[in-house]
């Protein structure tokens, strides 16, 4: 696969079965930082091609590549939270590393305070784990959520995921995706299933976004969101 691309289909084929078949013959490659939409009527196998893109299907034959070393994140239609956590918790997953890092350097200076603890061992610990908080700039990263958060007009952190409405559960699982920042964003038909207000969300976020980003809908004006190339 040419370095230059974050992705790349080469003649793929995806069957189900001996004769169904879902996708014939494709060849894709994105640039880093593009923004694709995918325009096609329900069917048409979209949602396949995004799933493939993921990770979380393979082609029947062909090649489906990542680049090493990129991530890829997906919002499906009907996105999966963890009913154990509010809507904090849900978000939070999306940074979960970051957050350990946090979380294991206050256990650290809690540790100061032990009776028996060994200072050497904990001071050198310290170092590294403050050393990565650094370098990921993570002090701040509560405040980076609570932006998020604001931005998305996600409900209330401390709300059950299992109260939220549709639109609701998509937006809480888009703000954890954005903010575990995928090199490739792939974005299941956007307003489906969302409530009035949550319609026209992409728009003010993904032409922003540094990643590149591939959408798929059933509608042209959702995709103009992208401000990018569409592929009908």
């Amino acid at each position: 696969m040419p370095s230059d691309y974050v992705y790349t289909m080469y003649r793929a084929d995806k069957f189900y079965g001996p004769d169904r078949q879902v996708l014939a013959n494709i060849s894709l490659s994105f640039l880093p930082g593009a923004k694709i939409g995918v325009l096609g009527p329900n069917g048409a196998g979209k949602s396949t091609l995004l799933r493939i893109r993921a990770g979380r299907d393979g082609p029947s034959s062909g090649i489906a590549e990542l680049a090493p070393g990129a991530s890829a994140g997906l919002l499906e239609q009907e996105p999966e939270l963890d009913p154990t956590k509010d809507v904090r918790g849900n978000v939070e997953d999306g940074v979960r590393p970051l957050r350990d890092l946090l979380d294991r350097f206050n256990e650290i200076s809690a540790a100061f305070a032990e009776p028996d603890a060994d200072y050497d061992t904990l001071l050198a610990e310290q170092a590294k784990v403050q050393d990565a908080i650094d370098r990921a700039d993570v002090w701040q990263l509560d405040d980076r959520l609570d932006h998020a958060m604001d931005a998305l007009r996600l409900p209330e952190g401390d709300r059950d995921v299992e109260t939220l409405s549709g639109g609701e559960r998509r937006r809480v699982a888009l703000c954890r995706l954005l903010l575990s920042a995928p090199d490739l964003l792939l974005l299941d038909d956007p307003p489906n299933h969302l409530d009035a207000e949550s319609v026209l969300w992409p728009k003010p976020f993904l032409p922003a976004y540094k990643g590149t980003c591939v959408a798929v809908a059933q509608h042209r004006y959702v995709l103009a969101t992208c401000h990018g190339s569409i592929l009908d």
